[in-house]
């Protein structure tokens, strides 16, 4: 996290103490550095031009899924990026924040009809369909609406990713996907229905992949498809190799992106040249961990130290709401204090205020605390904000970009009679 550095004992973000942004506007917090968003995008796009491949030949289509804050989507948009969705709504989200519907691909395995009919109104790039069942229903749409609907077939490889099980979804136990086996069948199935273009291949095994052999081991099956389905007739235009490039919250050492994609590139290059006399095919990826998670913290205040026997709490004021994935994964992220205290450091788990003993945001970590203090959970960018709840009626985090030594306030805080203001009594 080049961009979150201590400065003597005040920890800053880009040129701003994050102190100076709790006293602005309260805790917690999610902050941003535009910094970071930036650099970690164009690690994917530069990468893609030094392989001599501008943005029509490959594409990055941000998982808008990881952070869907209007502001970060806007200055990826501004970036060039295209975008990858999962619902009618983020679709909404990329065009409110000026995005360009499309270099927008729909991903998701329950597609409703009032989704397919708004998407196409859009006349985003393509739908990643997940079975035959969503190949006729979205035909029927579009034949409704007198359109022809772009799809690729999002495909299951059957590759281990050698990831969390609740992130991994490329396995023939996952609820994503057509079976590798099944593929071609469903492509036949696909090329007949008179209101769909077949334009590509979509695969995605997973997420926070620490090693790329997995995901060139998914590649080198779909190239084995992309030929079958080339010897059918059924020309495509564009590759999805999809996301799941990990990042760093502990130890962990992630491939670099540009290794990564110069390993890709030189396969995709090899194939067209043997077997498509160097034709060139359009590739898509589709980030998001990688470019979000670590452009963020999240920022608490500790309300209570408890001192026990067997257990020392810090209780903040983030919780499991905030920040759904130590409960949900047992995932771990780096606590930093944003004034760093010499000495009475004691072993904390960093606990929230939330009615659940599964509200825990860290365990065991040492640290030198006093009441009032203000913490940073790390590497909070991605999947933090996204997957907030309003558990036990809390209003949820305000969020904030820093821009060199400035900071702007992009989503304020819930107020609680927000989070009621559509019930109504019955008379």
């Amino acid at each position: 996290m080049s961009h979150f550095q201590f400065r003597g004992d005040a920890l800053y973000v880009e040129n701003v103490p994050l102190a100076a942004i709790a006293a602005a506007h309260g805790t917690p917090v999610y902050v941003y550095s535009r910094a970071s968003l930036t650099e970690n995008y164009r690690s994917y796009a530069d990468a893609c031009r030094a392989h001599g491949r501008n943005e029509q030949q490959a594409l990055v289509c941000y998982s808008v899924k990881s952070n869907s804050n209007l502001a970060v989507l806007n200055l990826l948009g501004k970036l060039g990026s295209g975008f990858d969705i999962v619902s009618g709504g983020e679709l909404l989200r990329v065009i409110a924040a000026g995005g360009d519907p499309r270099k927008v691909i729909f991903s998701g395995v329950g597609k409703s009809r009032e989704e397919m009919a708004l998407a196409l109104s859009h006349d985003i790039l393509c739908f990643n369909v997940e079975s035959i069942p969503e190949l006729h229903r979205l035909n029927d749409v579009a034949a409704g609406m007198g359109k022809r609907a772009r799809v690729s077939l999002r495909v299951n490889p059957d590759v281990d990713p050698k990831t969390h099980p609740y992130i991994s979804t490329g396995l023939k136990e996952n609820k994503f996907g057509i079976a590798f086996e099944d593929a071609l069948a469903t492509y036949r199935v696909a090329a007949s229905l008179p209101h769909l273009e077949v334009t590509g291949i979509d695969c995605h095994i997973g997420s926070q992949l620490l090693d790329d052999a997995p995901l060139l081991e998914a590649l080198d099956k779909v190239i084995l498809l992309a030929d079958q389905l080339h010897a059918e007739g059924i020309a495509l235009h564009h590759l999805d190799i999809g996301g799941g490039i990990g990042i760093t919250y502990d130890d962990e050492q992630p491939v670099a992106v540009a290794d990564y994609l110069a390993r890709l590139f030189a396969r995709i290059d090899r194939w067209r040249a043997e077997k498509h006399d160097g034709k060139p095919i359009v590739m898509l990826f589709e980030p998001g961990r990688s470019i979000v998670g670590n452009a963020g913290v999240l920022l608490t205040e500790v309300q209570y130290l408890k001192h026990g026997a067997t257990k020392n709490f810090a209780v903040v004021d983030a919780a499991m709401n905030d920040l759904m994935r130590p409960a949900m994964y047992e995932a771990w992220h780096g606590i930093q204090p944003v004034h760093r205290r010499p000495a009475g450091a004691r072993v904390y788990d960093v606990v929230g205020p939330v009615c659940e003993s599964g509200d825990w945001l860290a365990r065991e970590r040492t640290l030198s605390l006093e009441q009032g203090d203000l913490l940073a959970i790390m590497s909070a960018g991605a999947y933090g904000m996204t997957m907030a709840s309003n558990y036990n009626t809390r209003g949820r985090a305000a969020e904030v970009l820093v821009d060199g030594d400035r900071f702007s306030l992009i989503r304020r805080r819930e107020a609680p009679a927000e989070l009621f203001a559509l019930e109504s009594i019955p008379d």
